[in-house]
C-alpha cells in the first residue's frame, strides 16, 4: 500500500539513489529530478505529496524552484522539504521564507530524513499520514486501532498499541525507559520503570509471533529502539 508520492530533486546520483532506496522502503512512490526544470514538470504533470529539494541544484535554484511551487495552485500547499550544505543561519531563515516547511543539512542521518518526511506528512497531511503507520512489514491504522504483521492482524492491548505507535512514529531511535514513560504513560503516571519491560516483552511476543524476525532493539543500558531485523545484533 503506497503511502504517497515524493519528488526527489537532487542532482547527486548517488545521494538520489540512497534517497530512493529508503523512501521505497518505507512505501512510498519516488520519482527523481536531476534538476529545477524536470522537477517543476513532472510536477505540473502529476502533483506529488511531497518534495525533497535540493538547494544546490544545476541551473534553476532550488530556491526558485520552491518559489515557484508555491505560486502553482496544485502545488501551493505541498510539503517541501529543503537539502542543503549550508548551515548558515540566514540561508535556513532565507529557505523557509521561500515556503520551504523544513531544512535538512548535509550530511545527515537517512533515518532522520524519513522521520522528518514522516513528521511533516502527519502534520500538513494527516489524511496521508497519520491514519496508516508503516515499517517494514508492520502496518498500523491509528484509526480503526488495526495492526498486521505481514499482512495478518496483530492483536495488542491499549498499552501495547500506544507503546507500538510510539515507536513507528521514531524509528531507528533509542528510547530510554524514563523517556518511554513519559511518551506512552503520561509524565504525571506512577508507573514503576520496570512496567516499560513488562509492556515491551508482551508486545515483542504480540508482533513476532512463534517465527517472524524481532524489530524491537534493547540498547544495553540505553533502552528500546524500532529497528529492522538485519540492524539488531
Amino acid at each position: 500500500m503506497s503511502r504517497g508520492r515524493v519528488l526527489v530533486v537532487e542532482d547527486d546520483a548517488a545521494l538520489a539513489e540512497l534517497l530512493d532506496w529508503h523512501l521505497s522502503r518505507e512505501h512510498f512512490d519516488v520519482e527523481r529530478a536531476i534538476n529545477g526544470e524536470e522537477a517543476l514538470l513532472l510536477a505540473r504533470e502529476s502533483t506529488p505529496d511531497l518534495v525533497l529539494l535540493d538547494w544546490m541544484i544545476e541551473g534553476l535554484s532550488g530556491i526558485e524552484v520552491c518559489r515557484r511551487l508555491r505560486r502553482m495552485p496544485d502545488t501551493a500547499k505541498v510539503p517541501i522539504i529543503m537539502l542543503t550544505a549550508r548551515t548558515d543561519e540566514a540561508d535556513r531563515i532565507r529557505g523557509l521564507e521561500t515556503g520551504a516547511d523544513d531544512y535538512v543539512s548535509k550530511p545527515f542521518s537517512p533515518k532522520e530524513l524519513i522521520a522528518r518526511v514522516n513528521a511533516l506528512l502527519r502534520r500538513v497531511r494527516p489524511a496521508l499520514a497519520g491514519e496508516q503507520l508503516v515499517f517494514e512489514d508492520i502496518a498500523m491504522d491509528t484509526v480503526g486501532h488495526k495492526v498486521h504483521r505481514a499482512g495478518k492482524p496483530v492483536a495488542l492491548g491499549p498499552t501495547e498499541f500506544r507503546l507500538l505507535r510510539h515507536f513507528l512514529e521514531h524509528p531507528g531511535r533509542v528510547f530510554s525507559r524514563e523517556r518511554l514513560l513519559d511518551s506512552v504513560w503520561g509524565r504525571d503516571s506512577e508507573i514503576e520503570i520496570r512496567t516499560v519491560d513488562v509492556h515491551i516483552r508482551r508486545l515483542r511476543k504480540a508482533i513476532n509471533g512463534e517465527d517472524l524476525p524481532d524489530v524491537i532493539r534493547t540498547v544495553r543500558s540505553a533502552g528500546y529502539a524500532l529497528d529492522k531485523a538485519g540492524d539488531i545484533a
